[in-house]
């Protein structure tokens, strides 16, 4: 970033903390996963939960509990908690407490609690993340893996001379990959989503889900139960409407290509860190989500007709 965009980007900060006051708060997020594997850690085969429960609890030292707050899941199993004035955090754990629609059968048995960490401090808002949650079903799925300790097996002393070894031919070598799907990196403005011509790239989200379901009950407050992600692409002259019609544009582009600076998680985790703040804190996450989406002066949309 030049010298230039360095300055803008102060100055805009500089603005959006004069929008409102500082207001005191502590938030804590985090995701809830499945760990089909009972690996008791996170891997390619583990998918996020909607519907957990999740609950904090806060001990003093003597390990009396002094507070202790309960959260369930949005349909990214992700989960977001706001606690007023400034709060010790310090010495509280995250776990699994229940199971919901979405577990299926992943909910026989809670992983281990995690603690919470502090990620940020700035104006009075403090910002803890907790390292992912699992939760297990009753039996590891048919096709994990088998366990890095297995059963030796028996040695049986052969009877009998072992058979003469051939050498094989070597393999030819095999042709090149074909590159990876959406690998290709890209950036597109609310606009372009908008137009019929690329309507065909909606590929995991659907116009008329409503705005609710993906981004939570923040959302649902702020904006209606039955504005849809179309709608919310119409949004502008507001702080608010400006946040929710990027977040969702950011939100398309993540499932568009790999290379967008932020994944739908990050996205949703975003969004609800703005809403349960200040003006200024919602200012600021749509000027970032404004930039992504725009490819920060680097990418292009890659965006094509659709057939």
């Amino acid at each position: 970033m030049d010298l230039a965009h360095k300055l803008l980007f102060t100055a805009l900060l500089i603005f959006a903390a004069t929008i409102d006051g500082t207001q005191a708060a502590a938030m804590v997020s985090g995701a809830v996963f499945c760990d089909q594997c009972k690996d008791g850690q996170r891997s390619l085969f583990d998918y996020p939960l909607s519907g957990m429960k999740v609950t904090i609890t806060c001990a003093d030292g003597t390990g009396q509990v002094t507070m202790s707050r309960e959260e369930t899941t949005n349909v990214f199993g992700n989960y977001v908690m706001r606690f007023d004035g400034t709060p010790d955090l310090s010495n509280c754990n995250a776990q699994v407490s229940g199971s919901g629609e979405g577990s299926n059968d992943c909910g026989a048995t809670a992983g281990p609690s995690q603690k919470l960490r502090l990620m940020f401090r700035m104006f009075g808002m403090e910002i803890y993340g907790v390292d992912s949650l699992l939760s297990e079903p009753s039996q590891p799925m048919p096709f994990c893996p088998r366990s890095s300790n297995p059963v030796p097996a028996p040695i049986i002393t052969p009877t009998r001379p072992p058979p003469p070894t051939f050498r094989l031919p070597p393999l030819p070598p095999l042709p090149p990959m074909p590159p990876l799907p959406f690998s290709e990196a890209s950036a597109c403005s609310h606009q372009y989503w908008t137009m019929p011509e690329y309507k065909c790239y909606w590929r995991v989200l659907n116009p008329e889900t409503k705005v609710s379901l993906i981004f939570g009950p923040l959302a649902a407050r702020r904006y209606g139960s039955d504005m849809t992600l179309w709608e919310s692409l119409q949004g502008r002259g507001d702080p608010y409407k400006t946040l929710l019609r990027e977040a969702t544009t950011a939100l398309l582009n993540s499932y568009n290509t790999l290379q967008f600076p932020y994944n739908s998680i990050g996205v949703v985790t975003r969004t609800n860190w703005a809403l349960m703040g200040s003006t200024r804190g919602v200012l600021i996450t749509a000027l970032r989500f404004i930039r992504a989406n725009s490819g920060s002066g680097r990418v292009t949309c890659k965006l094509t007709p659709c057939k």
